[in-house]
C-alpha cells in the first residue's frame, strides 16, 4: 500500500487504544473533527472500514493491520535514533507475558537492558494462551505464548518447557484429598485458578481425571497472591516447579499428584523488526529463559 498517511495512521492508533475519538484529540491535541477526518481520509484510500464507531472505538481487522504497521514503524524509527546517538531517546517497546513468567525469571532477563535504560518498557500480562493475540493485533512487539501458531512477519523461538505442579497446604491436602486426587474430591475442593481466561487447571483435571465439567474455584489474577493463597490452604493450584520448589522441598506446599507434573512449552514470538535494541531484548529474554527453565531448550 503506497502513500500511507502517517498522521492518519496516528490518529486511527490513538482512537483504538484509547476507545473513543475525544480522548484520541486530546492526547493528539488536536480537535475531535480532526481526528474523525483522518480516519476518514484513510478509509477512503483503503476503500474499507477502519473503525467501527461503538462505545469504545474497535478497530476492523485492517485497522488492527495497519495500526501494527504503524507501531513497527515507529519503533524502528525509535531505534534508529538510539543508533545515530539522537539524545534523550527512549523508544516505547511492548511485550506479553504470563504472569507465571513475570514473577519468575523475566525482571532478570530484561535487567541488562533496561540498566543503563534503552527503551522504555511496558510488560503486559496475560494468559500465555492469550497473549500471541496481542501480538497480533500489533499491541506489543514480542510476547511469551504457549501457543505455536505462525504468524506473518514473525518470529518463533521455543524457550523451553514450563512445568506445573497441582499443589495444596499438607492440612487442605489432608482435608479435602485424603482418599487421594478423585473425580469426587475435585467437585467439592476450591481450587485457585489466575482469571477467567486461565484454562490450566481444567485442561489438567482433563488430562488427569478425564474431568470436564465446572468445579469450585477462587480467581486471584496475581502471581504471588495466588501462592500465598495455595499456602494459606485457602485452595489449590497449578504451580509452576520453578516458583514453588522451595517450598515443596521444605513441606510447606505438597504435590496432591505426585509424578504427574503437566507441562506448558513457552515460545517466544517476535515481529521481524531487526534493530540492536529489539534483537539485544530477544537475545537476553531466550538466554534467560533457556538458563532458568527447568525442562529448557538447550540448542542454540
Amino acid at each position: 500500500m503506497k502513500n500511507l498517511d502517517y498522521r492518519g495512521l496516528a490518529a486511527l492508533d490513538a482512537v483504538a487504544t484509547l476507545g473513543s475519538f475525544e480522548k484520541a484529540a486530546t492526547a493528539l491535541f488536536i480537535s475531535q473533527s480532526a481526528v474523525s477526518q483522518r480516519i476518514r481520509t484513510l478509509e477512503d484510500m483503503t476503500g474499507q472500514l477502519l473503525i467501527i464507531r461503538a462505545q469504545p472505538a474497535v478497530a476492523t481487522v485492517l485497522g488492527q493491520r495497519l495500526i501494527a504497521h504503524f507501531r513497527q514503524v515507529k519503533l524502528m524509527e525509535a531505534a534508529l535514533d538510539i543508533d545515530v546517538g539522537e539524545p534523550g531517546s527512549l523508544p516505547d517497546i511492548a511485550i506479553a507475558v504470563n504472569a507465571d513468567t513475570l514473577a519468575t525469571w523475566l525482571l532478570d532477563a530484561i535487567a541488562p537492558v533496561l540498566n543503563p535504560p534503552q527503551c522504555q518498557l511496558t510488560v503486559l500480562i496475560d494468559d500465555q494462551d492469550h497473549t500471541l493475540q496481542l501480538l497480533r493485533e500489533g499491541s506489543v512487539f514480542a510476547c511469551v505464548t504457549s501457543s505455536n501458531e505462525t504468524v506473518a512477519g514473525t518470529t518463533a523461538t521455543p524457550l523451553g518447557v514450563e512445568r506445573y505442579i497441582c499443589a495444596a497446604s499438607p492440612a487442605f491436602a489432608a482435608r479435602w484429598f485424603g482418599d487421594g486426587f478423585t473425580s469426587a474430591a475435585v467437585g467439592q475442593a476450591p481450587a485457585v485458578v489466575f482469571n477467567q481466561k486461565d484454562a490450566l487447571h481444567a485442561r489438567f483435571l482433563d488430562w488427569r481425571l478425564g474431568w470436564q465439567g465446572k468445579f469450585p474455584h477462587h480467581s486471584i489474577a496475581s502471581a504471588e497472591a495466588f501462592e500465598k493463597c495455595v499456602k494459606m490452604g485457602l485452595g489449590y493450584g497449578m504451580l509452576p516447579t520453578l516458583q514453588i520448589g522451595d517450598a515443596l522441598e521444605s513441606g510447606e506446599l505438597v504435590d496432591l499428584t505426585p509424578g504427574d507434573g503437566f507441562d506448558v512449552p513457552l515460545i517466544w514470538h517476535a515481529w521481524n523488526i531487526q534493530t540492536p535494541l529489539t534483537q539485544a531484548l530477544s537475545t537476553q529474554i531466550i538466554q534467560m529463559a533457556r538458563a532458568s527453565l527447568q525442562y529448557a531448550v538447550t540448542e542454540v
